[in-house]
């Protein structure tokens, strides 16, 4: 058996068992880590965007004295 499916299948049974309030807070939980997880996912996109448009400021002769820090 695949063992991120038994995790998987583990952790929806322990949710199962839990009172109502308490999945409550699970669900909470996940969507935090859902939104965190999106938030990296744009910061990184947002920087990779951004490479080309601050390589002409990074890349110049005045500052290539700080290319060695």
């Amino acid at each position: 058996m695949n063992s991120g499916i038994f995790s998987e299948n583990n952790l929806i049974n322990k949710i199962r068992n839990l009172p109502p309030d308490k999945m409550t807070e699970v669900e909470d939980f996940v969507d935090f880590l859902l939104e965190k997880q999106e938030q990296i996912r744009l910061n990184r996109a947002a920087a990779k965007l951004s490479e080309t448009a601050f390589s002409k400021i990074w890349d110049n002769e005045e500052d290539a004295d700080y290319d060695q820090l």
